[in-house]
């Protein structure tokens, strides 16, 4: 069907689980255009309450959009979460016809949306103010933190904000944002936001009491002070992920020390001094921890992996992508047979990738 999805002339017989399918081969073979998407939108469903349109990039120009929601008159008013991310064809215009026709957003994903500016946030802060919970602006580089930094203060219920690679996110910015909504957050993603120091981590740990996830992925500027910073003052996160960093394999220790009975996700990739400290404090301490990123950690070796494996039992996924140092002592010594080693050698890697469904909020009941 995939293949031949110009021939389709309804989707009306079709069950809502193959059309998701569908939907979602489309997008990943990049054969998505605005014929299907006016068949997903005509006639049926009669109620739309979340849309995933990944990567539909060129067949979701304004125009199309347009033509779309004039299909869906009413159908789009339980609409919660929707995810366009790399929807490089949508302007500012398309994007507040979009909410305007969606007024119960909870949840949307601009990521990658290339001719979005900073208005765009203003739109959004004036039709979803009073509902909108979780706002993902992931490289959109027309997009500039200190001009929305009016917008983000009126987003009155937002827990999620997720803006990585953005060059205008400073250390002010941060400040300044968490001073007024740091209470309310329950995620941050900062990756690649390489202005950012351990001043701002600090703030972020004094003013984010109820934070379960932060993303620092190559914030290359912090030391191993922002560690002691999180430990201190974020108690309730679960999905941490330092990678890409340069902190020393006694700051990680020390960190899962504090808090590594509350995580669930780490990610170390590249982080490349941790080594037997940080083995220690995992096995220790992570006993909650099920997904596990040690990629290019080099000096991890065998023997550490082992204890880390074996110690924490709930753990159902290591990554260990680029550790040529890894040998058959680990991967047939370990004796967790729950947790799947991916990235080695001989691993199944394919096999192991997960396309996530987009869900309902992640922290908040629709």
């Amino acid at each position: 069907m995939a293949e031949n999805v110009d021939a389709i002339t309804s989707l009306e017989s079709v069950p809502d689980a193959l059309r998701h399918k569908l939907t979602q081969a489309l997008c990943d073979s990049r054969k998505m255009n605005h014929h299907f998407l006016n068949l997903l939108a005509s006639k049926s469903p009669t109620e739309i309450r979340v849309l995933q349109l990944d990567q539909c990039g060129r067949c979701l120009p304004d125009y199309v959009l347009y033509a779309t929601l004039n299909n869906l008159p009413n159908k789009l008013s339980a609409l919660t979460n929707i995810s366009i991310k790399g929807a490089c064809r949508l302007s500012d215009a398309g994007l507040k016809a979009l909410v305007t026709s969606a007024s119960a957003l909870r949840s949307i994903n601009l990521g990658c949306c290339s001719l979005l500016t900073s208005d765009a946030i203003i739109i959004l802060a004036d039709k979803l103010g009073s509902v909108l919970k979780e706002l993902y602006i992931d490289e959109c580089f027309g997009i500039d933190a200190k001009s929305i930094f009016p917008a983000l203060l009126n987003l009155q219920h937002l827990e999620v904000l997720s803006m990585s690679r953005s060059e205008s996110v400073n250390n002010s910015f941060i400040t300044q944002f968490v001073a007024v909504q740091g209470h309310k957050m329950k995620e941050l993603v900062l990756a690649d936001c390489t202005r950012l120091t351990d001043r701002a981590i600090k703030v972020i740990a004094e003013s984010c009491p109820g934070l379960c996830a932060i993303d620092l992925t190559n914030v290359c500027k912090l030391t191993d002070a922002s560690l002691g910073h999180l430990a201190n003052g974020c108690e309730t996160i679960r999905t941490m992920k330092f990678s890409c960093n340069t902190f020393s394999d006694e700051a990680v220790a020390a960190y899962l020390e504090a808090r590594g009975g509350t995580l669930t996700e780490l990610s170390l990739n590249h982080v490349d001094k941790v080594a037997h400290h940080t083995a220690l404090s995992l096995a220790k301490h992570a006993m909650k921890l099920q997904s596990l990123d040690l990629s290019w950690c080099r000096e991890m070796m065998d023997e550490a992996l082992g204890l880390i494996v074996d110690s924490c039992l709930s753990l159902k996924m290591v990554k260990l992508f680029g550790c040529t140092q890894i040998t058959n002592v680990f991967t047939h010594g370990h004796s967790n047979e729950y947790a799947k080693i991916v990235g080695l050698q001989e691993s199944q890697i394919l096999k192991n990738i997960v396309v996530p469904d987009l869900l309902p909020l992640r922290y908040s009941s629709v």
